[in-house]
């Protein structure tokens, strides 16, 4: 006898549960695109008008103080518009080169076994303190990066750190942020930096870096913070992985892939050769940034030189090397695309003819405030321009000549302005999306959200012992001899 199904339980209407949806950030290029509207209607809110300038001995193009005007409104057309992406592209055109050419390397040196074969070497005299590996890489990226203010070698250090922090038991978040971190410390307090503390020191008529050892004191003082801040992370990701910001999402494994089969147990001869080319091409490559002052053109050509080079040493064929070279173009391509879209909204904003006006509200603003006050808020206003103008050499030629002449008739020393400058143009570089933060978080899959709920709380201590140091600056009449 066969069972009856009871017909009204049959028949009862089924009832589907509307799942709540969460908000998801949007893909970056959206965030941009959306980044590039608000500047078009910017345009349309702000009116026009513009400094006169004048050409420094170096050439630079720079404000002349009390010489802004306003001028006829110049509307963004929705050519202008589109145009500003490709023109973009073609300003951020060195490192979007020198970007592929490093991810063309990378794979390189990946395939033909040199990454995991050095990744050994590293990871097993620290196996049992892992940890120390933090310090060990932010100190000389900090150093360097303070030495020469190339911020954007991070697009370099991230697709060769991050595998290492990912093979040393922590995440690739940890990877990421001990680069970041570091970098923006030795760029913030930079000391011999010529595009930013060199150039705006020439604008301020101050002695060529001057001021060395208060900016090295910062530097030591801020740069041990974040390195206490990331080994903190990076510890407590080490004792339970649940804590990672990215745990769960399967990706930390993708850049284990080519170590997975343990192919490369020791170098073979090739190897070994290969690797005395590329360290004599790191010698050159350090000679040629320090003395030679290479740029993204200059280490871009030199990255494809290393990677044909290492790629037929190992016994690749030239085509292998091509098809290598493509896969690694392909890792990068994001991020370095990232960088020329971002510069897209400053070329609005130029094209608008507003950053002359914006700059001259401000300064309206800061005269009118207490003398004890001036250096702070100079900070504060040098760090929302930042948002405006991501590049630091052209921040500094459009605000130091008036941020100049403002801080003499207000008390304040010219040293005092130059390092509100280069505190408001550094660490902001971590939180707005108009910089470089979103190409250098696409090669490791960071998302934004989480990178900015990650480092908000060390960005605002930073910002208020940077306070406190402007403060003392402005105390102790920092650099008033030099004037």
């Amino acid at each position: 006898m066969g069972m009856k199904v009871n017909s009204a339980a049959a028949q009862a209407p089924e009832y589907s549960v509307k799942k709540k949806r969460q908000w998801k950030m949007p893909h970056v290029y959206v965030v941009l695109f959306i980044m590039m509207i608000l500047g078009v209607i910017l345009t349309y809110i702000v009116p026009s008008g513009s400094y006169q300038r004048e050409a420094t001995p170096s050439g630079a193009q720079i404000v002349v103080p009390g010489t802004f005007e306003f001028t006829t409104d110049v509307k963004i057309s929705f050519f202008d518009f589109f145009a500003a992406i490709p023109n973009g592209l073609v300003q951020a055109g060195p490192i979007i080169f020198g970007g592929l050419m490093m991810g063309g390397l990378v794979a390189v040196l990946e395939q033909t076994g040199l990454l995991p074969i050095g990744m050994r070497k590293i990871t097993v005299p620290l196996k049992s303190k892992t940890i120390l590996l933090i310090p060990i890489l932010m100190i000389p990226i900090a150093i360097f990066t303070n030495i020469t203010g190339a911020l954007e070698m991070a697009l370099i250090y991230i697709p060769i750190i991050v595998p290492l922090t990912v093979r040393m038991g922590f995440d690739r978040f940890t990877g990421v942020a001990l680069v970041l971190i570091s970098s923006t410390a030795g760029f913030s307090t930079a000391i011999t930096a010529p595009a930013t503390v060199g150039l705006a020191q020439q604008i301020t008529e101050l002695p060529l870096y001057s001021g060395a050892l208060y900016r090295a004191i910062i530097f030591v003082v801020l740069t041990s913070i974040g390195i206490l801040f990331v080994w903190r992370y990076a510890r407590k990701v080490q004792q339970n992985p649940e804590y990672s910001y990215v745990y769960g999402d399967g990706i930390d494994q993708q850049f284990l892939s080519n170590e997975a089969d343990n192919k490369f147990v020791k170098a073979t001869v090739r190897q070994k050769w290969a690797f005395v080319v590329l360290g004599l091409g790191f010698v050159v490559m350090l000679y040629g940034l320090l003395v030679w002052k290479w740029y993204f053109i200059e280490l871009g050509g030199w990255y494809a030189f290393l990677g044909i080079a290492v790629g037929l040493i190992c016994g690749m064929t030239p085509s292998k090397v091509a098809e290598v070279f493509h896969e690694g173009f392909k890792s990068m391509l994001l991020g370095a695309l990232l960088i020329g879209i971002a510069r897209s909204i400053s070329i609005i904003l130029e094209s608008g003819q507003i950053l002359d006006t914006i700059v001259y509200g401000i300064t309206e603003v800061v005269g009118a405030m207490p003398s004890q006050l001036t250096a702070v808020v100079m900070l504060i206003f040098q760090g929302l321009f930042n948002f405006l103008v991501g590049s630091g050499s052209g921040q500094a030629m459009i605000t130091m000549p008036v941020m100049s002449g403002l801080a003499d008739i207000l008390g304040v020393t010219r040293q005092t302005a130059v390092l509100a400058f280069q505190f408001g143009d550094g660490f902001t570089n971590m939180i707005y999306p108009t910089g470089a933060i979103l190409a250098f978080l696409s090669i490791a899959h960071i998302p934004y959200g989480k990178w900015l709920r990650f480092f908000i709380p060390l960005f605002t201590t930073w910002l208020i012992l940077c306070a406190i140091f402007i403060v003392i600056a402005q105390f102790m009449n920092w650099g008033a001899g030099l004037q």
